[in-house]
């Protein structure tokens, strides 16, 4: 009897979720939702992390699906913009429980590193000016050009692949500054890269299928103009984020610096690295950086038009792009596209990296925990939370015993 029922119970967790009763589908939903808000609860270390995690209680532990499915879906994240880990999340739970599902599935993952996101940023507006939480920040920010220095030396592997991807980063490079807008750089590197490729490899043909930035990159491009922000216009940045960006979360960091330090001056170069560094803290989604600094510019409902401007995208596209999953991962239109779109998002990262650098190294000790920092990431697997809190550790030390005049 209880092998019977072992069985039913196992044939119904691998049934398609349209030929589930009403309480099945329940209780499908119900184990979405408690699986994804504990990886969301305890997911740090970057989607890397983020990804095994979701290998680990999905495949392996609840077998929901294979490890060749789960692969097949990450392929198909790298194709559309947005957070790699949000939208296999978001697959994930599409591919569970259909539209419910996905919804599910994403907000929960979303939700936890939100909230706390959310917490420490009104904790920062009311305390920033301590000294104690100032000292914090000094140490952890050296740390933080460490990890973006390692995700940069990662993605540049992946994203260099031969001479038109290297020409297209170093063109993004130095047009950056020359004030070039960044949409238009991803747009433009990532058609240059794939005609080449395309007329090289004598297919003369008209692409039949381009990703959905290229049209999106052509909307909501004007800013707002420099003064104090309204939560629409925080949605609306964030969004225009969420539709274009290709890379990691660290790429977003280059958008974040053009659109709201340099054009519209809504945060100092100070204050976004102090987001970056609360985003490593925090478990969860580095896009969660938007929930800081949509309460630094527009308080409470500034989190929430953040939050939701930067993850609306991904829930979109995933939900548009799986019925064309085949066609866009077999197109060489549209892989010529994101290689040079990939290739942009790197110059894009390494123009960021050392804006943010001058903000970070200012004295022999942030310089050398950035060294010791740099060190470490590079030769052990260690979780970057860990760098964060030593990092913090070290600016809490350095203020109570004077290291620093």
């Amino acid at each position: 009897m209880a092998e019977s029922q072992e069985r039913v119970q196992v044939e119904a967790a691998n049934m398609p979720y349209k030929q589930l009763n009403g309480v099945q589908r329940q209780q499908r939903l119900s184990e979405l939702a408690i699986v994804f808000l504990k990886l969301g609860t305890i997911a740090f270390g970057g989607p890397a992390a983020h990804i095994a995690m979701m290998d680990d209680e999905c495949v392996k532990r609840r077998q929901w699906l294979s490890q060749e499915k789960l692969l097949d879906l990450l392929g198909i994240t790298n194709l559309i913009p947005g957070p790699n880990s949000t939208e296999l999340a978001v697959h994930i739970g599409y591919d569970r429980a259909g539209w419910k599902g996905l919804i599910i599935a994403g907000s929960c993952f979303i939700l936890p590193a939100m909230l706390i996101v959310w917490a420490l940023a009104a904790v920062y507006v009311r305390f920033q000016t301590v000294p104690e939480v100032g000292w914090l920040l000094y140490g952890v920010k050296p740390v933080i050009m460490a990890i973006v220095a390692q995700a940069f030396w990662k993605l540049g592997k992946a994203a260099i692949k031969d001479l038109p991807t290297a020409i297209a980063g170093a063109t993004v490079i130095a047009a950056f500054f020359l004030n070039v807008n960044e949409l238009v750089l991803l747009l433009l590197a990532g058609l240059g890269v794939m005609l080449f490729k395309n007329i090289q490899r004598g297919n003369t043909g008209v692409a039949a299928l381009l990703p959905f930035p290229i049209v999106l990159s052509q909307v909501s491009v004007t800013t707002a103009a420099i003064g104090k922000a309204t939560w629409p216009q925080v949605f609306l940045v964030f969004l225009k984020i969420g539709s274009v960006l290709y890379g990691s979360g660290y790429v977003l960091l280059a958008f974040l610096q053009r659109d709201l330090v340099e054009r519209m001056q809504w945060l100092t170069s100070q204050q976004l690295l102090d987001a970056v560094a609360i985003g490593q803290l925090t478990p969860g989604p580095v896009f969660t950086t938007a929930t800081f600094i949509g309460y630094l510019i527009a308080g409470n409902v500034g989190a929430i038009a953040g939050t939701i401007g930067i993850f609306l995208p991904a829930f979109v596209f995933v939900a548009i792009v799986s019925p064309w999953a085949a066609k866009l991962r077999s197109s060489p239109w549209t892989s010529g596209f994101l290689d040079g779109v990939n290739a942009a998002s790197l110059g894009l990262m390494a123009v960021v990296t050392y804006t943010l650098a001058r903000e970070a190294l200012i004295d022999w000790l942030t310089i050398g925990v950035a060294l010791v920092s740099t060190i470490v990431v590079f030769r052990f697997k260690i979780n970057s939370a860990w760098l964060v809190l030593a990092g913090g550790t070290i600016g809490f030390l350095a203020q109570k015993f004077g290291w620093i005049a």
